[in-house]
């Protein structure tokens, strides 16, 4: 009896097929293998509403691969991912199969979180039906995203300059980003102060800090101090007063385990532990769930890693408290295993969902023994993964904590110190790294009521500090606070923004908004209002989420979002905009006439607003304060290099697309020098150049017009492992890069999972 497995990727047919006896044939639709059509927008709102796909381009041959297996096949299982991009993808090639396969009651939906043999076993016993509920959850959240890009994209170019994009999410994630600037800009530090003393008790000393003061009309008042002038009325009293111990309390403090990881908090720990970057952490943790080389064996190590959910198999919980206690004392293991729900420990059942939180597959696999067959990157996130999990089926830390009061007559000073006593699930994952507390250490011979002696005061001024930028891990822990997009969904948004030059890294690697950032935030805040609202874009987060349960139908969500969008959109379209500029401080040095920062096809520039008489232009700087500083333009640079056509000397320039080197005897020689590819044009044997364009740098052949082979992107210097082309196209394909054949007669991709 022959059986057909259709998996996503095919990085996971080596992992499973060790599982599966040899009537089952795997094969892999290499990602989605239908969307919406690139050059239209692929939606009819009828009614009824119907959408159009197309094949994607060089899917064909897939399509046709699997079909034609499937037709010679008994039964066929479609094992796309747990999640909605894999429900559709499991949709779209069950309908190609359904042409030729005759009994469709044999084609069923398998899913499984981890990669292992009882795993899929257990997911071939229990076969179901692709959930149309799902499929349409992710058909409303592809429309939603083709309207908004495709609608609103263009108004953008009429308005600002071509090339720009708006996004659903996007957008709303870019006008976190620069509210935040705003918010920095406009801060006003507020100053305040502090009083430390020093105290001597016998031979020790110790600090404390001024909490209090009672004074002839206070009672016990809070010592808020927020100017000099009170501390220094304050100081020569504080000093001639004396002190006792009045006070000294124990007790003992609980610092809890964290859950095990979701998606979000493995990227945010990841960053702020690993300094990986969102994407980075995803493509790692996405090989090590698809299994990687172990000795002789494939393996996969992790379950499926997006995820917000916080619940854990019956059979991981006993695998890991056995861990636990065959590894540790007894007393490490709490009696009941732990539970989680969304960010907080309790008790009673675990939520039911399809999901489990991100874990090792086999606790008994640790990092020591396995990390010699992972690279760097692997090693390093399975670690963090299987320490969380580990620690969080472990017992609380204890510390001992002592408060120490200090009074005189009219002031009270407080301190207070803790002592780890029971490291707990700290022996595991050690979360003072995230919290970085101060540790305070109080000498062991204070007693209750004994005197202690004012040696010395430190007043310090304080002033509050403006919101930080956001960086990779915090725009994520603001992202999933909003509700604003999905675990799935937060590398692709991050990359997004950064491409499209709305922000930028600052030196400490964080967001940092464009002036061209702000600019199409302002004007998509101010005329499509709904779409940049987080809390519009939250709920539509949760109606999606209700279609995907059957809570809500998904014509009624598409049908009333558009009906709002379009009426906004055509005000929209019908506003008048001067093309946007930013004042400046500055006058022209030609004609004094005010500075004015515009937006041209090669980016920013300072210009006089008294253009076109005056044509005065100049590049420009910004300073740390915000201010504007013109910067001459670069001059260019001789090179140590002749021109192969007139033998003048080559130059360094910079022109609209960046730095190139061309001959200095410009014009009388038009020779540009353009990097050749390791290969030559497959179509005409010709080289092959790089060459520069308004959308970016590409490869052409150096015959064009005659010849127009042409790749709009990077390529990787190796060749195709099926057709042996000289090389491969890189691309980005849902935030992720992935390699891909030239050749239209090949199906090679490298597609690492979504």
């Amino acid at each position: 009896m022959k059986k057909l497995l259709i998996v996503e990727s095919p990085a996971k047919i080596k992992t499973i097929s060790k599982f599966l006896g040899p009537q089952f044939k795997i094969m892999s639709t290499l990602g989605h293998i239908k969307d919406l059509p690139k050059r239209e927008i692929g939606v009819d709102l009828g009614p009824p509403l119907t959408i159009k796909y197309v094949t994607l381009e060089g899917k064909s041959k897939t399509i046709n691969d699997i079909v034609r297996q499937a037709q010679g096949c008994d039964e066929i299982f479609l094992a796309p991912d747990p999640d909605r991009e894999g429900e559709i993808i499991a949709w779209h090639i069950e309908q190609e199969i359904e042409k030729k396969f005759k009994n469709k009651d044999k084609i069923h939906r398998i899913t499984f979180n981890e990669i292992t043999q009882p795993a899929i076993v257990e997911a071939i016993k229990h076969p179901t039906k692709v959930d149309l509920k799902k499929v349409a959850a992710q058909q409303a959240r592809r429309v939603l995203d083709r309207w908004v890009g495709y609608e609103a994209s263009p108004v953008l170019w009429r308005k600002i300059q071509k090339g720009l994009s708006a996004g659903r999410v996007q957008s709303v994630t870019l006008r976190l980003i620069v509210d935040r600037e705003t918010e920095i800009k406009n801060f006003k530090p507020e100053e305040s102060w502090s009083i430390t003393g020093t105290f001597a008790h016998k031979d020790d000393s110790f600090e404390a800090q001024l909490t209090h003061i009672n004074g002839p009309n206070l009672k016990n008042k809070k010592a808020d101090l927020s100017n000099k002038e009170q501390v220094d009325a304050l100081l020569p009293d504080i000093k001639k007063q004396d002190y006792i111990i009045d006070s000294i309390q124990d007790k003992e403090r609980k610092k809890n385990p964290l859950p095990p990881f979701m998606t979000s908090t493995l990227q945010q720990a990841a960053y702020n532990r690993l300094g990986f970057s969102v994407k980075r952490t995803m493509q790692v943790a996405q090989k090590l769930y698809e299994g990687v080389q172990l000795g002789n064996s494939t393996t996969a190590l992790i379950t499926y890693m997006r995820t917000d959910s916080l619940r854990i198999s019956d059979t991981a919980i006993k695998n890991v408290r056995s861990f636990i206690k065959t590894n540790f004392s007894a007393e490490y293991l709490p009696a009941k295993s732990l539970i989680y729900v969304k960010g907080k420990k309790k008790g009673g059942a675990a939520a039911q969902d399809a999901h489990e939180a991100i874990r090792p597959i086999d606790t008994n696999h640790e990092p020591s023994e396995i990390s010699k067959y992972l690279n760097s990157d692997e090693s390093k996130l399975y670690t963090l993964i299987w320490q969380r999990f580990v620690a969080s089926q472990m017992k609380s830390a204890v510390y001992a904590q002592r408060q120490v009061v200090i009074k005189s007559k009219s002031y009270t000073f407080k301190i207070t110190g803790s002592t780890l006593i029971f490291d707990g699930f700290l022996k595991i994952y050690n979360i003072e790294e995230d919290e970085k507390e101060k540790k305070v250490k109080l000498p062991p011979t204070l007693k209750e009521k004994e005197s202690a002696v004012l040696k010395k005061l430190d007043p310090k001024q304080h002033f509050t500090q403006p919101p930080p930028r956001f960086t990779e891990a915090s725009l994520v822990k603001s992202l999933e606070n909003e509700g604003i997009g999905r675990p799935s969904t937060y590398a692709t948004i991050l990359n997004t923004i950064r491409k499209r030059e709305y922000t930028k890294l600052d030196e400490k690697k964080r967001f940092e908004p464009t002036p061209l950032g702000e600019r199409v935030t302002e004007m998509l805040t101010k005329n499509l209002p709904k779409i940049m609202n987080p809390k519009f874009t939250a709920l539509m987060e949760e109606d999606l989420d209700k279609i995907a349960e059957g809570k809500m139908k998904r014509d009624d969500l598409l049908t009333e979002f558009y009906g709002e969008f379009r009426k906004d959109l055509e005000k929209f379209l019908g506003t008048k905009h001067k093309k946007p500029v930013e004042e400046t401080s500055l006058t022209c040095p030609k004609c004094e006439k005010p500075l004015v920062i515009r937006t041209g096809r090669a980016g920013e520039f300072v210009g006089c607003t008294g253009f076109p008489e005056c044509k005065f232009t100049s590049n420009f700087t910004r300073e740390t304060d915000n201010t504007i500083k013109l910067t001459e333009p670069e001059k260019p640079k001789l090179l140590d290099e002749e021109c192969p056509k007139c033998g003048k000397p080559l130059q360094e320039r910079i022109g609209r697309y960046g730095k190139f080197t061309a001959c200095s005897g410009y014009p009388k020689c038009k020779y540009t020098k353009q990097p050749l590819a390791p290969f030559k044009c497959p179509l005409c044997k010709s080289d092959v150049s790089q060459k520069a364009w308004k959308g970016g740098k590409f490869w052409g052949c150096s015959k064009y017009p005659k010849c127009r082979f042409a790749i709009f992107g990077n390529i990787e210097e190796k060749p195709c492992p099926l057709c042996h082309m000289p090389f491969l196209v890189k691309k980005q394909k849902d935030g992720k890069e992935i390699l891909e054949c030239w050749s239209k007669k090949c199906s090679y991709s490298s597609v690492d999972k979504k």
